[in-house]
């Protein structure tokens, strides 16, 4: 094993003393941590060392931001805690737009940084490699806390609260870091043998619940907008319980989706930039809105105007009334969930003051006509093609499979028209970054294989997404990773030529030269197909039968249906 001199980094002999790495690992393990994403580097090679002695399962991104979509993906697919090991500098500036994301979105991670030595800290500038000033400060705006460790007794504990931090809503990645002396000293802090981190309780308010029953109880034209926190706080079967219980319509939002069943009588799906889903929800007297903001795309793009009284349900208080004014209640959205929907058991069994009356009609027969209204719009574009596409891909992947989507045409179209089914629906709604479909699919395939489940996902992107991850190639397979990659190559930043197009009648800088990607994936060991539009359906199930990574691409343009917050 290698060791490192902490003043110099240079090799010194091979030893098998336990150092601050080994803290890292044990207390990792003891949490229960399996795998770790990342890439090695010079100040963290105590990490690395230290896991030559543990069973952690590393998997070794060739860019950070990528491992850190990786731990991410982990997370989501398995709804364990993302683990992501970064080196000091630039390795761990290059994670942030990847950390942004798991911040948006509510994902828990534990972050461990290198740090350069102790004595280089504090902003001094002694030319030491990576150096910063505040390596932490950096990661101020995409993590829940900050700490920097100076004392390897301190790392249990440290990691310890971190765990706990990352798990308690609103979930989120925590950043440590840890100086490369730290990491690499030879200690006297016995093994770590257990560790304990428990979710902090986050209930609604009493008094809260019982306004909010009384709104719901009495409400006439009840609907409900369920966000990603719903998913996050595992509140499904509780918001199934409630929605039947007022005969409430609901809306998914892109992070919501999966969070009520698509085919359900009171089910509004996903077609939430739908005008005539605006219109319904407007005309809602009380509307409950479930882990969401209300931003821009929930709002139609703050067009969103109701006229009815809002409860707003969030774990992270920023977010109440941030766009709307209402109720706001700071809770996970689980436990809230399952709060009101005793509570309003009791309210409806005393007395049911209201019945749900859409101007003459029931709520099953408004949703029926709502989801009537929306294809007849889209009916009314040329969008057979899209529609077919998206249609034929949603054939092909299995109920139960866990699907990751890019920023790109098609993952817009799936925020409307994805059925989840049995798996679920990944984006990168949150931040709304480039390059997440595919490292968090890879991190998704591992997790999965990890907990015992089938491992096969799926991860879509544009030519445009593709390039930001195409070197993750190489990862899936080294590890030999089922994933299967579907790249739709339209010649460039299709939404971004589209929306240029729209506003100027001319598209700038949108055009891309992109390499032939079933060669490039085939020069990494990947088998790779390209296929018409129509055979997309056929080359993912043959994909899907296969062993390891694959790769099919399908050169097409995709359009998206016309904006409705600008007006039929």
């Amino acid at each position: 094993m290698i060791d490192f001199d902490p003043g110099t980094a240079a090799p010194t002999k091979g030893t098998d003393v336990r150092n601050g790495g080994d803290l890292v690992v044990e207390t990792l393990e003891a949490l229960g941590a399996k795998t770790v994403f990342g890439i090695p580097g010079q100040h963290a090679l105590g990490l690395f060392d230290a896991m030559g002695r543990g069973n952690l399962q590393f998997v070794s991104s060739r860019v950070e931001n990528n491992s850190a979509f990786a731990a991410d993906g982990y997370s989501r697919a398995t709804g364990e805690v993302g683990v992501l090991f970064l080196s000091t500098g630039p390795g761990a500036l290059t994670s942030l737009a990847g950390l942004q994301e798991a911040y948006a979105t509510g994902v828990p991670m534990v972050v461990v940084a290198s740090q350069i030595p102790l004595e280089g800290l504090g902003a001094r500038r002694k030319g030491m490699l990576h150096q910063l000033d505040d390596q932490k400060a950096s990661a101020a705006n995409v993590t829940k806390s900050q700490r920097l460790i100076q004392h390897a007794s301190g790392i249990p504990s440290a990691i310890q609260d971190a765990w706990t931090e990352a798990i308690s809503s609103p979930q989120g990645p925590v950043w440590i870091e840890i100086p490369q002396n730290v990491l690499l000293d030879p200690i006297m802090v016995p093994p770590v043998e257990d560790a304990l981190a428990e979710a902090a309780d986050n209930p609604p308010r009493v008094e809260l619940v019982r306004e909010a029953v009384k709104w719901l109880s009495a409400a006439k034209r009840p609907a409900i907008i369920a966000g990603g926190g719903t998913r996050r706080g595992r509140g499904e079967k509780s918001l199934l319980s409630i929605a039947e219980k007022l005969r409430a319509p609901v809306i998914c939002t892109p992070g919501g989706n999966g969070a009520f069943p698509w085919n359900h009588e009171l089910s509004l799906q996903s077609w939430i930039e739908d005008r005539y889903m605006t219109d319904l929800l407007e005309d809602a007297d009380v509307l409950m809105v479930i882990g969401s903001s209300l931003g821009e795309v929930t709002s139609n793009y703050f067009t969103f105007e109701p006229r009815g009284r809002i409860i707003q349900i969030d774990a992270e208080p920023r977010v109440l009334e941030s766009n709307r004014p209402g109720l706001g209640i700071r809770a996970d959205a689980g436990q809230a969930l399952a709060a009101l929907d005793v509570a309003l058991d009791e309210a409806l069994r005393r007395d049911r003051n209201a019945q749900p009356d859409w101007h003459g009609a029931s709520p099953e027969q408004l949703v029926k006509d709502s989801l009537a209204s929306v294809r007849g719009r889209l009916e009314g574009q040329d969008l057979a093609k899209e529609l077919k596409f998206m249609a034929d891909i949603r054939e092909a992947v299995p109920a139960d499979m866990q699907t990751f989507w890019d920023m790109t045409i098609a993952a817009y179209w799936g925020w409307s028209c994805w059925d989840a089914r049995e798996g679920e629906f990944h984006s990168a709604q949150g931040a709304g970054g480039l390059g997440f479909g595919f490292p968090a699919a890879i991190g998704a395939a591992v997790g999965l294989e990890t907990v015992g489940k089938p491992g096969r996902v799926l991860a879509v992107s544009g030519d445009g997404s593709s390039m930001y991850s195409i070197s993750e190639l190489a990862t899936a397979r080294q590890h030999n990773i089922p994933v299967t990659w579907l790249i739709v190559d339209d010649g460039g930043y299709g939404i971004l030529r589209e929306y240029m197009m729209g506003a100027f009648g001319k598209a700038t800088a949108t055009e891309l030269a992109r390499p032939d990607f079933v060669k490039l994936a085939e020069s990494f060991g990947v088998p790779a197909t390209r296929v018409a539009p129509e055979d997309v359906g056929d080359a993912l199930k043959a994909g899907f039968a296969a062993d390891g990574p694959n790769v099919v691409v399908v050169e097409t343009l995709l359009k998206m249906f016309a904006p409705t917050h600008l007006g039929d």
